[in-house]
């Protein structure tokens, strides 16, 4: 008889199936998934073109809705800046934004197209994001990444950014 898992591990076992569910229910005509201490998919496969037409609307829509994303950090950065006038400078270029701190070192943000997630690099780690639900959440500790992001430039830079980033809802086209 299995033990009865821990509310952390309750709550990752969670997140991960809806990460789950949000990345691959478009992909398939029937998805099931189970948790049960592992994670197991069982799926049908649409047909070939209907597969192929998603996955490159899949792309394009996560690159865009990535883009939107880090034009938004951006503005907010530039908005911060102006109003604290801190010595931070900041680059976008090709979906990575670089963030300079003068003694706080650098935070780096950037769009990873293939695992469909925003990666954040920081002197606290690395962390990655998926959309779901509408907003952009670490896939490990379920945090949201205008928040995290907050908390990492306070902290690395010593600049108070607002940030309400949302992400797109599988499915939708992101226009």
């Amino acid at each position: 008889m299995p033990q009865p898992a821990s509310a952390a591990v309750a709550k990752h076992a969670r997140i991960a199936l809806a990460i789950a569910r949000d990345r691959f229910a478009a992909r398939f005509e029937s998805l099931t998934i189970a948790f049960d201490g592992s994670t197991r998919f069982r799926a049908r496969l649409p047909s070939r073109s209907r597969r192929f037409h998603l996955s490159m609307t899949d792309e394009s829509t996560f690159i865009a809705a990535a883009d939107r994303t880090l034009a938004a950090l951006g503005n907010a950065l530039d908005r911060a800046i102006d109003a604290t006038g801190a010595d931070v400078d900041w680059s976008l270029n090709d979906g990575i934004l670089e963030i300079d701190a003068e003694d706080g070192g650098k935070v780096i943000v950037n769009r990873h197209a293939p695992n469909r997630e925003i990666w954040v690099a920081a002197k606290s780690g690395g962390f990655h994001y998926r959309a779901l639900g509408g907003r952009w959440i670490d896939t490990r500790s379920g945090a949201e990444l205008g928040a995290a992001l907050s908390a990492i430039l306070r902290a690395q830079a010593g600049l108070a950014v607002e940030l309400d980033l949302v992400a797109p809802v599988q499915g939708s086209s992101g226009q």
